[in-house]
């Protein structure tokens, strides 16, 4: 009404200026005119409703626009890797570890959200801007390392899904794993990143299907759970499942891959109001594809420990859950858990290869482009070079376990570098980090250097 009062206003000076009367010196006239403007102000107030209505309509299909990057990242951290270190976190140790996906998450969204930004901001990805930003000796060293992480988490996406293939039909460990990378491969060369985002955001779906079917079937305890989720508490021996946890959520590649996804749509272009708007919901899409990875996780954790801890039970392989939901639960519960694996292998060594192709591309400070041959060599590499230390692998149960703890040994090379650049007014300019903002990242950087050492002297000592 107000609105539309105003308009109305606006356009009665618009009359007086044209030379039009806005009143007559005759009660008739006057009475008609006062008519007039109460029909047209009806239609004003019509029009503005109407006008509301869509742009409310069109604001939600905006943000919708907008949610993909952070579920794309999101199966990173629900891949083959998580489920054996929450598989092993549950059944060891029960509940009591859960506070670790909570801190684990927590820690990133912190992080991805700042790599999102350097993408929005400066059209960059991570490994584009340490090329251009940084000198020779700390680019080789962020930039190789974080291709080795993305190969170890290529090993052990492959691994979950040929374990997983194994679980259902009998392939043959090394075949299986076979299938994954051609399939990762395909995936790879054959779509755009639009089209992988809606596979991507299909494989957490059912990801997430798999385990609510276990959990509905499990006898849980919930009171023990949520005082897990917030209550810190470290058993003796548990160390080495902590980072394997922190390893497997906080995950370089995607740090790499976030920054990537966001840089492709290229808003730096489109002036600073673009910006402000893709910031402010590329957090809520970030929260929400993290939050969807936090409840996964922690129904990992939660069925192994309803499920194995409760019966004293030792998880020292996946074949072995399987083996032993079956006298439990019967076949089904195997199959789903089995099915499950597989689309978090098969969906995670995509987003691996792609983060392989990006850091790679990174290297020759080229943002990632499948049809590009750096991004091929990035590609083939992670995926060939994983597959390879695959097939020399005598227990790739351990090989998955500790390639996560190798990725946490990574993190600070990646997490400082980060924060160094986006800190950076040369290179975020008027989105650098505020004060707040460093202090919090800092914090986050430094728990992470502190759980390394606590690990190596755990192993060492």
């Amino acid at each position: 009404m107000v609105l539309a009062r105003i308009f109305t206003n606006r356009l009665k000076g618009l009359e007086l200026k044209a030379g039009y009367p806005l009143k007559s010196t005759g009660h008739d006239s006057f009475s008609a005119k006062a008519s007039h403007e109460r029909e047209k102000d009806g239609a004003y107030m019509k029009t503005f409703s109407i006008i509301g209505n869509q742009a409310s309509k069109l604001a939600s299909f905006e943000f919708f626009r907008y949610i993909g990057p952070g579920f794309l990242v999101t199966v990173g951290f629900i891949d083959p890797g998580n489920w054996v270190t929450n598989v092993v976190a549950g059944s060891e140790f029960g509940y009591t570890l859960l506070w670790v996906v909570t801190l684990s998450t927590v820690m990133l969204i912190i992080l991805q959200h700042n790599a999102a930004h350097l993408g929005i901001a400066t059209g960059l990805c991570l490994s584009e801007a340490a090329s251009a930003h940084f000198r020779p000796w700390a680019r080789r060293a962020v930039l190789w390392s974080a291709m080795g992480a993305c190969i170890s988490t290529a090993l052990a996406e492959l691994m979950g899904a040929a374990i997983g293939l194994s679980m259902l039909t009998g392939l043959p460990f090394s075949l299986g794993a076979l299938i994954s990378a051609i399939f990762s491969v395909y995936m790879l060369f054959s779509n755009n990143y639009r089209r992988l985002e809606k596979w991507i955001m299909g494989f957490v779906s059912m990801i997430g299907l798999a385990f609510i079917f276990e959990l509905a079937l499990a006898d849980v305890s919930w009171g023990h759970s949520v005082r897990a989720w917030v209550t810190p508490a470290v058993p003796f021996g548990a160390l080495p499942i902590i980072m394997g946890v922190l390893g497997a959520v906080v995950m370089p590649h995607n740090i790499f891959l976030h920054s990537e996804v966001i840089q492709s749509r290229q808003l730096n272009l489109q002036g600073d109001d673009t910006i402000r708007k893709q910031m402010k919901y590329e957090f809520f899409d970030t929260l929400a594809g993290m939050g969807a990875g936090w409840a996964i996780n922690s129904a990992m954790i939660i069925m192994a420990a309803a499920v194995f801890h409760s019966r004293g039970i030792k998880v020292t392989g996946l074949p072995q859950v399987t083996e032993t939901l079956i006298p439990i639960f019967g076949d089904i519960s195997a199959t789903v858990f089995a099915l499950g694996l597989v689309f978090a292998g098969f969906s995670s060594s995509v987003t691996a290869g792609m983060a392989g192709g990006s850091v790679f591309a990174g290297i020759y400070r080229e943002p990632f482009d499948i049809a590009d041959n750096h991004s091929r060599v990035g590609v083939l590499l992670t995926i060939a070079g994983a597959l390879a230390i695959i097939l020399l692998l005598e227990n790739p149960f351990n090989g998955i376990l500790w390639s996560q703890i190798a990725l946490s040994m990574q993190l600070p090379l990646t997490i400082f570098p980060l924060i160094h650049l986006t800190s950076s007014k040369k290179v975020m300019g008027n989105y650098a980090n505020s004060l707040y903002g460093k202090t919090i990242l800092w914090m986050v950087g430094l728990t992470v250097v502190g759980l390394n050492i606590a690990l190596l002297i755990d192993i060492w000592l």
